[in-house]
């Protein structure tokens, strides 16, 4: 299997070869303000499975957090990624082309979600990180 992704404006593209790990529901402050959104949806890779197939020079990051990065295109604006200690761990959901074969299991940091959006499906729902999965 492999997925397939890219911005909006097709600068940057990337690969991943296998399959995805996960996917979730961020409702952190950080999430909503980078993605203009009531949240965002990653997914989780395999580092050693993603590779930048174009674009590469266009990627611009922020560091979010001591270890994570948010990487995006310095073209369009279009979040792309997260990097943890400078590898790709977790991809925007909405950046990949077609159908990821994967659906999101949680919604995270619901503590701090917005106060004008209420969630209504019936997914495992967390005040901050699942146990076991804290990070910086």
């Amino acid at each position: 299997m492999t997925i397939k992704g890219g911005c909006l404006c097709g600068t940057v593209r990337y690969e991943i070869a296998g399959a995805f790990a996960g996917a979730g529901n961020c409702h952190c402050s950080m999430c909503r303000k980078a993605h203009g959104a009531a949240f965002a949806t990653w997914a989780f890779v395999d580092p050693d499975e993603f590779r930048w197939t174009s674009g590469e020079d266009s990627i611009a990051a922020y560091r979010s957090s001591p270890q994570r990065e948010r990487l995006f295109c310095s073209k369009c604006g279009s979040p792309l990624a997260a990097s943890h200690s400078g590898k790709i761990s977790e991809v925007v959901l909405g950046a990949v082309d077609g159908d990821p074969a994967v659906r999101p299991r949680e919604h995270i940091f619901v503590g701090s979600k917005a106060p004008w959006y209420e969630i209504t499906d019936e997914l495992a729902q967390f005040e901050q990180w699942p146990p076991g999965m804290g990070q910086a």
